[in-house]
């Protein structure tokens, strides 16, 4: 389903290429997922004008559990980076497909990957998600490692819950 490069790859690396992401919109809940590379389909957001959305959460840094309150701080702290930097963003929410691991995030559009890494990296997480009109890439964020696959979309995704 992906095409990896061959740089070095997150241990969790599987689990990120599998995972699904809410976006809350103004209007509706989006859900995103992975699916065979060359395909997508469903909404994207007009309001990108086709740059990538980078989906970039603060929260479990180098993949271990964090509290509750540890998390929600971090969150905060990248929302106020993005604000800062003058970042188009709406809410989301990342997790596996099964809806059993969840964790707040943001999508950011404004960023090429490089600096979309480079945040991600800032709070500690080993991948990002980059989402184009033509494509779903799981970027790794401490090496070159790049997933692409394709992507489909719904309204009322499972993931999202009130914030």
């Amino acid at each position: 389903m992906h095409a990896v490069d061959s740089a070095v790859t997150p241990g969790n690396w599987d689990h990120y290429r599998s995972a699904v992401v809410d976006v809350r919109f103004p209007d509706r809940t989006v859900h995103v997922e992975p699916r065979p590379a060359g395909t997508a389909g469903g909404f994207f957001p007009e309001a990108a004008g086709g740059r990538a959305v980078h989906v970039i959460t603060a929260w479990n840094p180098y993949g271990r559990t964090a509290p509750a309150d540890a998390n929600a701080r971090a969150q905060t702290l990248l929302l106020d980076e993005v604000r800062r930097r003058g970042l188009a963003w709406w809410s989301a929410v990342g997790g596996d497909a099964g809806g059993t691991h969840r964790e707040e995030s943001v999508a950011v559009v404004g960023l090429g990957d490089a600096a979309a890494r480079d945040l991600g990296r800032r709070f500690g997480q080993d991948a990002i998600f980059a989402w184009t009109p033509g494509a779903w890439r799981v970027l790794a964020c401490g090496t070159d490692a790049v997933a692409v696959s394709g992507w489909t979309s719904s309204e009322n995704g499972r993931c999202a819950g009130p914030r």
